[in-house]
């Protein structure tokens, strides 16, 4: 008996390996496969080919201070019941909320902390960010520990939230990173996904889950989720958008597969989520098109022409009539000669 791909997964998602056992057919009928229709032919895969990776993010209350000891615990909390998760992933800012007197070196004390406990659960740790102090700059940088406890790299969000986030400077350099035997990872950070073309970049180089740690606490939190929604199907990607909660967002978290399905959204309770995915799911998706249909992936890749508003000598007079970026004001009080909020290079 097959049973499908969709249903296996959905269970996989929700528990550890033995509910895969559970969940399988009676041994002497042999293992549990997965069907998927391609071509008008039927693809049996064994569970036994399957790559199985589990991600847990922790949504959890945070303030406008030192939130370490909390990520801490919490970290604790959820090797202890879910000792099977391979990485873990906090929300944007999570280390020290969104105050940026709070910005701090890097390497530091605090990230040392992290790769402490990166090394003693054997996980890979992805700290959400925290406002790093460099080059007489803030800006709002992830930190990626491997199992053993070295930075294997630092994403500096493209997009700061802007005006609202006024005084970060932009990163300029996109992180991918392989876990190795299981597949491609890459990192962005709230409202980088809001520019279709960090995901574009990132999955390009090979990406198949997007990490995205998010501070949402405002009332587009709805548009934010339909956002990562979409990015999943377009990019055929594993999205975790995971948001924190106090100062930390107003939670929601969500994961998403490479053909647009919902596998968790959660509320506004302090959760953690860990989820079991499949990254051959992420390879056949992009082979074969999104649920057998749209091949994305290699429709861009053989795109007829180039964009021509990347192109220099872009006629760009209608973007530039929408004025400056800066803070809108009650109609009565703006004057003619408002101007952009000027950037501070440094508040500490």
């Amino acid at each position: 008996m097959a049973v499908p791909r969709q249903i296996e997964m959905i269970w996989q998602c929700w528990g550890c390996p033995r509910d895969r056992v559970r969940l399988s057919l009676p041994r002497n009928q042999g293992p549990l496969a997965a069907t998927s229709w391609i071509e008008g032919r039927a693809d049996i895969e064994s569970e036994d080919d399957m790559m199985p990776y589990a991600i847990a993010g922790i949504q959890m209350y945070l303030k406008n201070a030192s939130n370490l000891e909390a990520m801490k615990e919490r970290l604790e909390i959820t090797m202890h019941h879910y000792p099977w998760v391979n990485m873990v992933l906090f929300s944007e800012l999570a280390c020290f909320g969104p105050l940026l007197h709070h910005a701090q070196p890097l390497p530091g004390s605090a990230e040392e902390m992290l790769q402490e406990l990166a090394r003693k659960h054997r996980i890979w740790l992805v700290n959400g960010s925290m406002y790093e102090r460099k080059e007489g700059a803030i800006y709002n940088t992830t930190s990626v520990i491997g199992p053993d406890g070295s930075v294997i790299g630092r994403y500096r969000k493209m997009f700061p939230f802007m005006p609202m986030e006024q005084g970060v400077a932009a990163g300029t350099e996109f992180l991918v990173f392989d876990v190795p035997e299981v597949g491609r990872f890459g990192v962005l950070n709230c409202y980088d996904m809001w520019f279709p073309e960090t995901s574009r970049q990132v999955t390009a180089m090979g990406a198949e889950v997007i990490l995205h740690p998010v501070l949402t606490h405002t009332i587009d939190r709805d548009v934010d989720l339909a956002v990562a929604h979409a990015t999943s199907a377009m990019m055929q990607c594993y999205l975790f958008d995971i948001n924190g909660l106090g100062a930390g967002g107003n939670g929601h978290s969500a994961v998403f597969d490479p053909s647009g399905r919902v596998l968790f959204r959660g509320d506004v309770c302090e959760q953690i989520i860990p989820i079991e995915i499949d990254l051959e799911q992420v390879r056949r998706q992009r082979k074969n098109g999104i649920r057998g249909l749209g091949q994305l992936a290699k429709s861009f890749r053989d795109r007829p022409r180039e964009f021509p508003v990347y192109a220099q000598g872009f006629d760009r007079s209608y973007l530039d009539s929408l004025g400056p970026l800066q803070q809108p004001r009650r109609a009565e009080e703006q004057p003619d000669n408002v101007a952009p909020i000027t950037q501070r290079r440094s508040l500490v």
